[in-house]
């Protein structure tokens, strides 16, 4: 068996899939992210039944960040500096308590949904794709030919300082830079900014809108001027606001401009911005898919059969 583990600031979805077809979950489960002791007890008692001999054949794991995502770092698997109360250098793969040999691979939760999408799908089809993330957090996880565009570091575009609007007076709630892009745009920051969260704006929504939309489409176009993807899917809870996603298309269209006149992003309707296809189940279909890349050529060989 492999596993695959996503692990968020709300939440924790785990999985277990056969290594022939990690695709089709076997079993899964949700657990509330409370203390890091709490939660990984939690995730381990989810493991253990379908652990094959008390171990599995590997583990990957999509974990919200800062985290170490390189495999040859002496903090391999720890969480860093995150402002998440609790989890600050939090040794993460130690404690899933895994078998001595483990294969395990780990990006972060972003690039975890990135790689789901890609394979299983909104992103099937293509071989460039980055999935963006607006909600608690602002993140982007970058797909390159089918992998990740690094497991050395990661990207943290939620920290972009951008463009302020014009009549936007709102000194912004990112503890580390006030007005960055998650500063302004995250889902803590609506609710700071309009005094109630946005499933409940009311008369403030369509304000609330297009204040979002203004600096969620620079996000979009710093991406596809850097990474140039054939297309990006955008998720998270502030973007299940209603009529954000459209207006975010138009707003891109507008800021990109004449630069990149023969891009599909220049028509919001092109297919260029999509939702995902996975719903929550973007992230953890990731790590099982990281998981299923760990195998050991010998563990793919038999369970090809």
């Amino acid at each position: 068996m492999i596993a695959g583990i996503e692990t968020g600031g709300t939440k924790v979805i785990c999985a277990v899939a056969d290594p022939q077809d990690p695709g089709v979950l076997v079993d899964q489960a949700r657990i509330d992210t409370t203390s890091p002791a709490e939660t990984l007890a939690a995730v381990r008692d989810f493991l253990a039944p379908h652990a094959v001999g008390g171990r599995f054949d590997a583990v990957g794991i999509a974990s919200f960040g800062p985290v170490e995502v390189d495999a040859a770092a002496e903090r391999f698997g720890w969480i860093t500096s995150t402002p998440k109360p609790g989890w600050r250098d939090t040794d993460l793969v130690a404690g899933l308590h895994l078998a001595p040999g483990t294969p395990v691979r780990l990006v972060t939760d972003v690039t975890g949904a990135a790689l789901g999408e890609h394979r299983f799908g909104a992103g099937r089809g293509v071989s460039d794709l980055v999935y963006v993330t607006v909600g608690t957090g602002v993140g982007a996880g970058i797909v390159v030919g089918g992998v990740p565009f690094t497991l050395r570091s990661h990207p943290e575009l939620g920290h972009l300082i951008i463009r302020r609007h014009a009549d936007d007076s709102f000194p912004g709630v990112c503890p580390f830079h006030g007005d960055c892009l998650e500063g302004l745009a995250s889902g803590p920051s609506i609710t700071a900014r309009w005094g109630r969260p946005g499933t409940d704006l009311g008369s403030l929504h369509q304000d609330a809108v297009a204040l979002s939309a203004y600096y969620i489409a620079q996000l979009l176009a710093t991406v596809t001027y850097a990474v140039a993807p054939q297309r990006i899917v955008v998720g998270g809870g502030v973007l299940k606001t209603a009529g954000l996603l459209d207006a975010v298309r138009e707003q891109l269209a507008l800021l990109v401009g004449g630069a990149l006149a023969e891009h599909p992003l220049t028509d919001p309707g092109s297919g260029y911005v999509v939702r995902p296809a996975l719903g929550d189940e973007s992230g953890v279909r990731g790590a099982l898919s990281l998981a299923g890349d760990a195998l050991p050529l010998g563990a793919v060989l038999a369970a090809a059969g």
